[in-house]
């Protein structure tokens, strides 16, 4: 269990001092920076494009954990190589091609990752999970920073563990949405590498802290 990663979700972070927080994650005991990328189409909210990822990569000491929750993400793999993504998460429901997205983010020089929507099913995942580095679980509706859990994630984590086993791949499970210090441990427990969690994190007293407590009560 101490091998599981934690990523702040810069998306939860403070505009207006954006290096200040960047310098926070990098100084904690955070693995990942979380990108979230949207485009007010896949999911109806537009957060920030390619200057802010770019000035996020210029102060960030981490890898960037960039998740795609747009249409046609084909159209900007090599641009997110480009500006310094580590990992690049594209979702299946944008995805009409999705074997190909996957070589082609593994062709640019990243990491992929497949992302999912509460209502879709792990089932879908068999023919492509050895292709993927990792499977992002939204654990809320995607769009919007500070919804509450869906409890039915704890399954699909389950069913994600069993089917990435039975494949023998190594797939990497990350869990986004509603992640407390109260549902951490559960979640890895129930085979989560992976913790995103924005609000929880910069909107607490201390965020070095709160990132701490969620690496002990992980590890």
């Amino acid at each position: 269990m101490s091998n599981t990663k934690i990523a702040p979700s810069l998306l939860a972070a403070d505009f207006g001092n954006l290096q200040r927080d960047v310098e926070m994650v990098n100084d904690s005991t955070a693995d990942w920076h979380h990108l979230d990328i949207m485009d007010g189409v896949f999911v109806p909210n537009i957060s920030y494009g390619m200057p802010v990822v770019k000035t996020i990569h210029q102060h960030a000491t981490k890898p960037l954990d960039v998740h795609l929750m747009i249409v046609d993400p084909d159209r900007y793999i090599e641009t997110f190589a480009n500006l310094g993504a580590a990992n690049l998460t594209v979702h299946y429901e944008a995805c009409t091609h999705l074997h190909r997205t996957l070589q082609a983010i593994k062709s640019a020089g990243m990491k992929a990752g497949v992302a999912m929507n509460p209502h879709t099913n792990i089932g879908l995942l068999e023919d492509i999970i050895n292709d993927a580095d990792l499977v992002c679980l939204m654990s809320v509706n995607p769009g919007f920073g500070g919804q509450s859990f869906i409890e039915n994630t704890y399954n699909k984590i389950k069913d994600l563990k069993a089917l990435i086993n039975r494949k023998g791949a190594k797939t990497l499970i990350e869990i986004d949405g509603g992640v407390t210090s109260k549902n951490a441990k559960a979640l890895v427990d129930a085979g989560a590498d992976v913790l995103v969690a924005g609000s929880f994190v910069f909107k607490s007293q201390s965020p070095t802290k709160t990132i701490s407590e969620l690496k002990e009560i992980t590890s």
